[in-house]
């Protein structure tokens, strides 16, 4: 797993200042550029112009429930049936932990950088939410919010020791976007996930898309840019010399 190559995250630079920064991370068999569309329809109306969104990619890695073919991947999954408990058993805990100490890395950069962690957002889609849910739970800095669409808590028998204490992003608001019709990812094991998050104390918020399969719909784009900016509302200029 250490020789994982990984090409450079997409980066959508801030229109105005950068005062925040999204992460948001694709599913499998997807590229950054997946969700390109996506960052574009949030910063349609300009309500997030101080946001900059890295949107990561994966390393082709083999991929079980696929023959063994490599496609971009976060970590590998055993079986993908539909079934709650299929994608429980036999996870690939190595994989999420390097996937994990990955984006764990992204998100010191954008400190480094100068952005502060209360101003950063992690969330993805299907894998890339089931990580940005892990990943952003199990941070050592306080974090702006989380957003997991059509995915699930991973490693969910032992998450609780996983999690550091005290926790710095037990009240870090957690959006929650499931269809009811997800063939991919049982809507039930998302929803079991809510309530074990919500069993932990977090501060998680579960949303239903009626009809909606695996996949996002405008409806829950718009959530999400709500999600964003209230998250991380707009500073304005500031910080500007005084002309006294």
């Amino acid at each position: 797993m250490a020789s994982l190559v990984r090409s450079p995250p997409l980066l959508f630079p801030a229109t105005a200042r950068h005062t925040a920064t999204v992460i948001f991370i694709h599913g499998l068999g997807d590229t950054g550029a997946g969700w390109a569309s996506a960052v574009e329809n949030w910063r349609r109306r300009q309500r997030l112009d101080e946001v900059k969104f890295i949107l990561p990619n994966a390393p082709h890695i083999p991929i079980t429930c696929n023959w063994g073919m490599r496609m971009p991947g976060w970590y590998d999954i055993k079986r993908l049936d539909g079934n709650a408990e299929s994608l429980r058993r036999d996870e690939d805990e190595p994989g999420v932990l390097v996937s994990q100490a990955y984006f764990h890395e992204l998100i010191q950069k954008e400190i480094d950088s100068g952005i502060p962690a209360d101003r950063i957002v992690i969330g993805g889609f299907s894998q890339g939410g089931a990580m940005s849910i892990f990943a952003g739970l199990t941070s050592k800095v306080k974090l702006a919010g989380i957003v997991g669409l059509s995915s699930y808590l991973l490693l969910s028998l032992k998450f609780a020791d996983l999690v550091p204490k005290p926790t710095p992003n037990q009240d870090t608001p957690i959006f929650l976007g499931h269809g009811d019709s997800d063939q991919v990812v049982n809507y039930e094991l998302g929803k079991k996930s809510y309530d074990l998050l919500k069993g932990l104390g977090f501060k998680a918020t579960f949303k239903t898309y009626p009809g909606m399969g695996h996949s996002a719909c405008l409806e829950e784009l718009d959530d999400i840019e709500n999600f964003l900016k209230e998250r991380l509302p707009a500073l304005g200029k500031g910080d500007e010399k005084s002309e006294l």
